[in-house]
């Protein structure tokens, strides 16, 4: 796992890193055909044509990766047999084999998220019974407090919903009646069942975060258009738009529709998971990071 980074032969190369991709087992093996799904692109529109995500379009072509987030194959050893790229996700899948076939599949082949230290050969195993060993899945009331984990469940049997990036991991710090405590990787700290599912260990690909692109197009290919600020349009497109020439926009900055676009609450308030939130996450506004208080 690193970065490499090529002799500035074009101005594109000068300033562009890649992934070295050194975990993947065999960057020519391809993926299991059973376990892949088409992957159509929307350009940022809902089924009424309008953009709701803006900036978005074009792109190399996808294939989604079935990828297990429930683990809900219980006392069970299944091998690694790779870990492999996923163009849909920042870190990487390992490709495991279990002894006879899946229920929920045609197929004794599964994908998982992939940490830090789990390589071809290596056994897993998910249940409440299983090892707390790197890559096993278990319920938070079997997991040793001060543990990292990832892929984690906020309600039992729905599947990991939460810390599925390249290098993030969450932290059980206290365990306490019906409810587990974990310190995410965004600095919230919050309550989950114990019967909610985690796997151990800090998912890998962590030099994702390093990688720079270096140049317009490499943006464009991975389905990112150009964004232009609200100052360079109209004022009938956008709140800070219109004045003549190069104008400040003439109020702090805000959204399409009118929405502070630095500080603003993003989160709703009538979330049914907010009574859980002990510590709210870190904020930066205006440059400035900020520790919100419950």
């Amino acid at each position: 796992m690193g970065i490499k980074i090529y002799n500035p032969t074009t101005p594109g190369r000068r300033n562009a890193s890649v992934n070295d991709y050194s975990e993947i087992t065999d960057k020519r093996r391809r993926p299991v055909k059973a376990l892949l799904e088409p992957k159509p692109k929307t350009g940022g529109r809902n089924h009424h044509g309008k953009i709701t995500s803006w900036w978005r379009g074009g792109g190399h072509k996808k294939l989604y990766r079935l990828v297990d987030f429930k683990r809900r194959v219980d006392n069970v050893r299944g091998t690694v047999v790779a870990i492999e790229y996923d163009p849909n996700r920042s870190c990487h899948i390992a490709l495991v084999e279990y002894p006879e076939k899946l229920p929920y599949s045609n197929t004794n082949l599964s994908y998982i998220l992939a940490p830090q230290g789990l390589k071809a050969g290596d056994w897993v195993e998910s249940g409440p019974n299983a090892e707390p060993k790197v890559g096993n899945c278990l319920p938070l009331k079997n997991i040793p407090v001060g543990m990292d984990v990832h892929n984690v469940e906020m309600i039992a049997g729905q599947g990991g919903k939460l810390v599925r990036a390249a290098g993030a991991s969450a932290r059980l710090v206290a365990r306490e009646g019906d409810w587990a405590t974990l310190l995410l990787p965004s600095g919230e700290m919050r309550q989950v069942r114990v019967e909610c599912r985690a796997t151990i260990g800090v998912l890998g690909n962590a030099d994702h975060q390093n990688v720079r692109v270096g140049k317009a197009g490499k943006t464009r290919h991975m389905g990112r258009r150009p964004h232009n600020r609200g100052t360079s349009m109209n004022p009938i497109a956008h709140p800070l738009g219109g004045g003549e020439g190069r104008s400040g926009g003439g109020r702090h900055p805000v959204s399409p529709w009118g929405k502070l676009a630095k500080g603003g609450k993003t989160r709703s308030p009538n979330k049914a998971s907010n009574k859980r939130i002990l510590r709210r996450r870190r904020s930066v506004r205006y440059g400035v990071q900020v520790i919100k208080k419950k």
